[in-house]
C-alpha cells in the first residue's frame, strides 16, 4: 500500500486515539484539506473539545462499530494491541497505518519540511518557529505538539511550501518523515525500553539527520549531538553558548529572575537583539535554533526578534493558566528528569514563596529506569505532590509505584486521585505561591480543577 497515493483517492478517515497530542494536530491539518475526520478516544480533555468544536465526530469509548464509513484508520502505538476497536481494525478490509505512516506522507507534501527533533524542547521550538514564520507572513503549514495560542490550536494548514513539525523519536517513528531541514537540540537517554542504551538513540538520531535532504541545525554544545552530527555530509549550522557555534548568545541578563535577554551573535557580529517571553537558561538554545531556522527559511533577523518576543510559550509549557488570591496556578508537559530539572529550577529563580511541584509519572519503563534521576530532580521544590503512575502504553511488569519515588524523596506526598491532590495543595498553599502542574499525561486536569476551587 502507497499511503501517498492512497490520500488521493479517499475521503473518509478514523483515528484511534485521536485525542493524543501526536495525533490532533495531524487530524486538525488533514480535516482543514477537507477530509472527513472522525475519531475515538478513551479519554476526554481539551484535544477532544477542540476537535469536536472543529466540526469532527469523536467517540468517547473504543469499540469495533466506530469504525463504519472509513476509508483508512490511523492508530497511534500507545494504543495497547488488545484494543477492541484496533484488533477489529487490524483485521478488516480497510487499510490500516500507524501515525507515522499519515505524517511521512505529508511532510513529502512540501518542498521545505523542517522537523525538530531531539529528546527535549522538540514543542517550544516548532511553536516558536511557527509563531515566527506566521507573524512573518511565510505562511507555513504547522504541526506541534502543543497548542500555540497565536493560532489556538496544535496546527495549520497553510499555502506555502514551508512545513515545520515535530519529530518524536519514540521507537524511531520519525524515520517514516522525508525532512529537508532538520534541528537537532539535543540527545538523551529516554524511551530505553525500547532503544536499550545512550548509543542506539545516538544512531537513531544520526539515521535521522542522513535522511535530511538540505540542512542540518544542531546544538554545539551538547556532547551527544556532537557525536551524532560528526560524519555528517550535509550543509550543517549550529547554535550554542560557544563562540565557535554559527550563532551564539552574548551579553545575557535575566529579567524576573528566569527570562533571559541576549544578543544574537554570529562571527563576533551582532544580529538581533532578542528577549524571551518564557522562562528557563534552556530556552536561550531553543531560541537560538529557532533563530537558525527562521533565518534558513528566509526570515529576516527582524522578523526573527519580533517573532521571538512575542512567544510566550505553547500549551502546556510552563504555561500559567491563572493567578486568584495570590496563588499562581501553572502547567507543564515535563515528564523526563531532564525537562523537570530545568523546569523546576526555573521556577524556583522566580520569586515566588513556595513552589509547589505537583508529577505526574508517565510510563513504568521511564520511572523504573530513570528512578534515581527522577527523585534528585523531585527534590528541587519546595513541596512535592505526586499521583500513581499513568502507565499508558505498558502493563505495570516492572512492579514500580510512586510510593517508591515518595519513600526516597523527604516530606513529598502522593495521592490516588486528583480530588485528593486538590484538596491537599488548596489546603496548605499560600498568597504568594506557585502550583504547577507537572507530566505529559492527563495531569493538566488537577491543575483546572485548583484553578476552579480558587474561583469558587
Amino acid at each position: 500500500m502507497n499511503i501517498d497515493n492512497l490520500l488521493k483517492e479517499i475521503k473518509r478517515i478514523h483515528f484511534i486515539g485521536i485525542g493524543g497530542s501526536g495525533m490532533c494536530p495531524i487530524a486538525e491539518i488533514l480535516h482543514s484539506w477537507g477530509y472527513e475526520i472522525s475519531g475515538s478516544d478513551n479519554n476526554d480533555g481539551d484535544n477532544i473539545t477542540k476537535l469536536r468544536e472543529l466540526g469532527m465526530k469523536v467517540i468517547l469509548g473504543q469499540k469495533p462499530e466506530n469504525l463504519e464509513g472509513a476509508e483508512l484508520i490511523v492508530y497511534t502505538d500507545a494504543i495497547l494491541k488488545d484494543n477492541t476497536e484496533l484488533v477489529a481494525a487490524k483485521s478488516g478490509s480497510v487499510p490500516c497505518v500507524e501515525r507515522a505512516e499519515v505524517f511521512g506522507a505529508i511532510t513529502r507534501m512540501y518542498s521545505d519540511c523542517i522537523a525538530v527533533c531531539g529528546t527535549h524542547g522538540k514543542t517550544t521550538v516548532t511553536a516558536m518557529l511557527s509563531q515566527i514564520l506566521i507573524e512573518a507572513e511565510k505562511d507555513p503549514t504547522c504541526l506541534i505538539g502543543g497548542r500555540l495560542p497565536l493560532i489556538e490550536s496544535h496546527g495549520r494548514a497553510g499555502k506555502s511550501d514551508i512545513f515545520v513539525c515535530e519529530a518524536c523519536e519514540y521507537k524511531d517513528h520519525y524515520h517514516k518523515l522525508s525532512p529537508d531541514t532538520t534541528i537537532l537540540l539535543n540527545v538523551d537517554e529516554d524511551h530505553l525500553e525500547y532503544f536499550k542504551n545512550l548509543d542506539n538513540i545516538i544512531a537513531s538520531f544520526g539515521k535521522f539527520c542522513n535522511m535530511t535532504s538540505k540542512t542540518v541545525i544542531f546544538n554545539g554544545d551538547d556532547e551527544n549531538t556532537l557525536r551524532t552530527v560528526e560524519n555528517l555530509n550535509k550543509e550543517k549550522i549550529s547554535f550554542g553558548k560557544n563562540k565557535s557555534c554559527t550563532y551564539y548568545p552574548e551579553n545575557i541578563t535575566y529579567n524576573r529572575g528566569a527570562f533571559a535577554e541576549f544578543d544574537v551573535m554570529s562571527s563576533g557580529n551582532k544580529l538581533a537583539h532578542l528577549v524571551l517571553g518564557i522562562p528557563g537558561e534552556h530556552n536561550i538554545l531553543n531560541s537560538l535554533a529557532a533563530f537558525a531556522a527562521a533565518v534558513k527559511a528566509g526570515c529576516s533577523f527582524e522578523q526573527c526578534e519580533k517573532g521571538i518576543g512575542a512567544f510566550k510559550g505553547a500549551g502546556r509549557r510552563f504555561e500559567i493558566l491563572g493567578e486568584i488570591d495570590g496563588i499562581t496556578i501553572a502547567d507543564d508537559y515535563a515528564h523526563h528528569p531532564g525537562e523537570l530539572e530545568v523546569t523546576l529550577n526555573a521556577v524556583m529563580k522566580m520569586g515566588y514563596g513556595t513552589v509547589w511541584a505537583v508529577f505526574q509519572p508517565f510510563t513504568y519503563s521511564r520511572t523504573s529506569i530513570l528512578f534515581d534521576d527522577f527523585v534528585r530532580v523531585l527534590k528541587i521544590p519546595d513541596k512535592c505532590v505526586m499521583t500513581e503512575i499513568m502507565g499508558s502504553r505498558e502493563v505495570n511488569t516492572y512492579g514500580i509505584y510512586t510510593k517508591d519515588l515518595a519513600d526516597k524523596i523527604p516530606g513529598s506526598v502522593w495521592f490516588n486521585t486528583f480530588e485528593e491532590v486538590a484538596e491537599h495543595v488548596l489546603s496548605n498553599a499560600k498568597k504568594g505561591d506557585i502550583i504547577i502542574t507537572l507530566g505529559c499525561g492527563d495531569i493538566y486536569k488537577a491543575a483546572k480543577m485548583m484553578l476552579k476551587k480558587l474561583k469558587g
